[in-house]
């Protein structure tokens, strides 16, 4: 089953109340939220109404919260190849 990865970038602050209203069905309540439904018409079409605001990706499965702090998470820089016994 594919999801919509709803993620969302710009603040509705000073927006339509439709357009809240929108955001708010879609379960997008602060900047940088992101949630995942399943693909359908009615998503499309809610998503349709808020494009300016979002970025939209399709994705194969969801992703817990802890999955999505570890995607976010930036790669140390450097390898610990093997500890030396002290």
């Amino acid at each position: 089953m594919s999801y919509f990865r709803i993620t969302l970038l710009r603040s509705g602050i000073g927006l339509t109340k439709r357009t809240k209203g929108v955001l708010r069905a879609l379960g997008l309540r602060t900047r940088m939220k992101t949630v995942f439904l399943p693909v359908s018409p009615e998503a499309a079409g809610q998503i349709m109404r808020v494009k300016e605001l979002v970025s939209v990706a399709e994705v194969e499965k969801e992703l817990t919260r802890e999955e999505l702090k570890a995607e976010r998470r930036p790669d140390p820089g450097f390898f610990i190849e093997k500890a030396v016994p002290r």
